[in-house]
């Protein structure tokens, strides 16, 4: 699977334009809101046929809309809602929800009327939010969303053969390293503990390394080493690699660095106070995402971008998604919403993404441009998808976060074995994935 990924990924970022259908569907609710908030308004005159090249959906009148998305992308969000009121004559408001909790919140949100009317979120919740029926599929705009974005990101945010998302950006992780701390970036892990060994002092606020310890998304490395969260491409809820054999030594790995590498608690280590450390010029090196690069670089601070460090004498695979927008199937201007979400995924907005967070398009055009192409942070990003997992899209893998979240907690801030800890965060995730079947 990871071959194919990134052989799929690496050829349609940056040398095909490439089209595809998707993987998913709707419940009958789903369906049933799909078809209250279906277009009705447009040139054509027949909403099932989409719009033409270059047609826009007819918003409702008096259209207002309000928008999720998290802080980090905020100055993005904001400059694209400015140009769209300012085209459209549509207000736009803006609120601060993370993309990874915006499922969860428009579940409750969504039926009550409070939701956003476009929201975005990473590929692993689609399946989530299909089966509640909370998002409409992207009907009036799919043949553009599909003939201008790259395969990969058109069917993550597909689900059994509907097209629901608009593919805005492809992401994963890797290690940022300030060129004035650390001239080059270190090959292993064990080369990480060498300098630290040398470069530590707490007391100065002196790390060598850095990464969101308690959160499974930048954890996943220390699995990748022979384990795997489900079988078959992600999507046997009954195969969990979690607590095999290569899961175990890699969580193992991973305690001993609380003592060599980074002596602080996984709750102490958040994304804002690395991000200050980083700037301020006292952390070598950062794991972090790509929505990091536009605050690296206002600081002033000289940075590479390299693959994760091997673990064990393996390559380190990241977990990789895919965000797109979603429309609400609650909201009361879908059609506004659905002009908004194209607006805001067009090849020129996932440019302006790109300038101002460094968010890497997934439109296969804008991922072309030399101002992508010629950039070595973004390479940096490139190397690591060739080593990437894309995160499994099935609603159970709703049910893995918190148990295996608290197993590395467990781990790290206890001392806890690896193998207890695992099997017992497995057994957690199979009674979720049981009892969710059983209803």
């Amino acid at each position: 699977m990871k071959k194919w990924f990134v052989m799929s990924l690496v050829a349609a970022l940056f040398i095909v334009s490439a089209c595809g259908g998707g993987n998913g569907g709707s419940n009958t609710e789903n369906a049933g809101n799909a078809a209250t908030n279906a277009p009705t308004n447009n040139a054509s005159g027949n909403a099932n046929e989409g719009a033409a090249e270059g047609e826009d959906i007819a918003p409702e009148e008096g259209a207002s809309l309000l928008v999720w998305e998290s802080k980090e992308e905020r100055p993005f969000v904001e400059a694209i809602a400015k140009e769209f009121t300012e085209k459209y004559g549509i207000e736009v408001r803006f609120e601060e929800v993370g993309a990874a909790d915006q499922v969860t919140k428009l579940t409750t949100d969504g039926p009550a009327g409070l939701g956003a009317d476009v929201v975005v979120f990473p590929h692993d919740n689609l399946g989530r939010a299909i089966t509640a029926g909370l998002v409409l599929p992207n009907d009036f705009y799919e043949e553009q969303s599909k003939t201008e974005n790259s395969e990969i990101a058109v069917n993550a945010v597909s689900y059994d053969g509907t097209l629901y998302g608009y593919p805005r950006s492809v992401e994963t992780y890797a290690l940022f390293y300030n060129k004035a701390l650390i001239k080059e970036a270190p090959k292993t892990f064990d080369e990480i503990v060498e300098f630290a060994k040398t470069y530590n002092d707490p007391a100065s606020n002196k790390f060598a390394l850095m990464w969101e310890i308690g959160n499974f998304y930048f954890n996943y490395p220390f699995i990748s080493t022979g384990g795997y969260v489900y079988g078959d491409n992600g999507q046997n809820k009954d195969d969990i690699g979690l607590n095999n054999e290569g899961a175990v030594n890699g969580v193992k790995y991973y305690g001993s660095l609380k003592d060599g590498i980074l002596p602080m608690n996984t709750g102490d280590v958040t994304y804002d106070i690395k991000k200050g450390l980083f700037t301020s010029g006292t952390l070598a090196m950062d794991i972090n995402g790509p929505w990091t690069i536009g605050d690296y670089r206002n600081a002033g601070i000289d940075f590479g971008v390299a693959p994760l460090p091997s673990i064990n004498g393996q390559p380190a695979s990241s977990f990789s998604g895919v965000k797109a927008w979603y429309v609400n199937s609650f909201s009361e201007y879908p059609q506004a919403a659905r002009l908004f979400a194209r607006f805001a995924s067009t090849k020129e907005a996932q440019l302006k993404d790109f300038e101002i967070t460094g968010a890497i398009p997934a439109n296969t055009e804008a991922t072309n441009d030399p101002a992508v192409q010629n950039d070595e942070i973004v390479k940096g990003f490139v190397a690591q998808f060739n080593q990437s997992t894309p995160m499994p899209s099935i609603p159970e893998m709703a049910n893995v976060w918190s148990p295996i979240a608290a197993a590395f907690s467990d781990v790290w801030n206890a001392g806890k074995d690896a193998k207890e800890a695992l099997d017992n965060a497995v057994q957690q995730i199979k009674d979720a994935n049981n009892g969710a079947a059983a209803q």
